[in-house]
């Protein structure tokens, strides 16, 4: 099987910048980033991370302001903030030289199994797995396996298999190969195209037809549905007032426009308002927003309230709308609502 998948890889493997490149720091800044997002998604952030941050001892010594913005509307925040945390220990501990081996990088902050052994085996060509969802569903089907994927145990019992099957010579191509058959061939949901794979004369769910029985998951919590009520607030000068969130917690330290909880109504909205002095001129009721995380999703309803006078405070601060695009890193929560702001100073040129 191994010398089937890594003949058909090197055929048809994606062409991705980072296979075109040994650098241990581009490959693991690149599995950091795939992490939960699509490979289209990553791509032009990958190129402008590594232009504005080139080398490990760049990324640990850069402003979390920078690295926020860097990854604004790439999403799971916490990876960037890891990613750091794992160039200061490469630094300190490993003289700014990335380990080599599996065990090694496990110690790094924000590494986990899968991504050690990329990086590992890419990188370093060493013999270990690489086991991400993608393989997982491969491996499944292959052996019409019915044991739970989300369970830590079969995840082990994956990796310890293609663990005593890596071959030495070629353990990158391997991993890379079994990641683009599950991206690409060996598919999620709907029906795999298995008359394109390289391996469907070894795969046992094809053999008895039981192709969409497997892989076998636990179905998902329902996530938690949290109303909000969103203020684009502007003074007279033309800024908006920004609020940063606390340095712990969902979306860490970025920045947004002040949020209520509850979905208020205008006379909701003015009373809140009186009671803390803000004195708006003028409301506009905007658009309905939603917002998906993984285990919650944000009910957003939003107003735009131009107001003379707008006294910040801490925590908060006023920027022009060149400023919210070039400094202050905000989440995608909120794109509808910045969208609205680019497009109100587009009508006013």
């Amino acid at each position: 099987m191994n010398q089937l998948l890594v003949s058909w890889y090197r055929q048809a493997a994606r062409d991705l910048p980072w296979r075109r490149t040994r650098d241990p720091y581009a490959i693991w800044l690149s599995e950091i980033m795939l992490q939960q997002t699509r490979v289209e998604t990553v791509i032009p952030y990958y190129y402008r991370f590594l232009e504005a941050l080139p080398n490990v001892a760049a990324l640990a010594e850069a402003e979390e302001a920078l690295l926020h913005k860097l990854w604004e509307g790439l999403g799971y925040y916490s990876r960037v903030r890891n990613l750091q945390k794992a160039a200061k220990q490469v630094m300190t501990l490993y003289g700014g030289q990335i380990p080599t081996t599996c065990d090694q990088l496990l110690n790094l902050c924000g590494i986990g199994d899968y991504t050690a052994g990329a990086v590992a085996s890419i990188a370093f060509g060493e013999a270990v797995p690489a086991v991400d969802g993608n393989v997982l569903r491969v491996v499944s089907r292959q052996l019409a396996a019915e044991g739970d994927i989300l369970s830590p145990a079969v995840r082990r019992s994956c990796r310890q298999l293609l663990l005593e099957q890596m071959p030495a010579d070629c353990p990158g191509e391997l991993n890379q190969a079994l990641m683009d058959l599950g991206a690409t061939i060996c598919l999620p949901n709907g029906f795999p195209k298995c008359e394109s794979c390289p391996i469907s004369g070894l795969c046992l769910a094809r053999e008895r037809g039981q192709q969409q029985l497997f892989p076998v998951k636990s179905p998902k919590k329902a996530r938690e549905s949290k109303p909000y009520t969103v203020l684009v607030i502007q003074d007279e000068q033309g800024r908006f007032l920004l609020r940063q969130r606390p340095d712990t917690g969902l979306l860490a330290s970025l920045w947004e426009f002040p949020m209520l909880e509850g979905h208020l109504t205008r006379a909701e909205l003015t009373g809140t308002l009186t009671k803390q002095d803000i004195q708006p001129a003028r409301i506009q009721t905007l658009r309905k927003a939603r917002h998906i995380f993984t285990h919650l999703e944000w009910e957003m309803t939003g107003y735009f309230l131009s107001c003379p006078q707008v006294k910040p405070r801490d925590g908060e601060v006023l920027a022009t709308w060149e400023q919210i695009q070039q400094q202050y890193a905000m989440s995608s929560a909120l794109d509808s609502y910045r969208q609205f702001i680019k497009q109100q100073g587009e009508d006013e040129t």
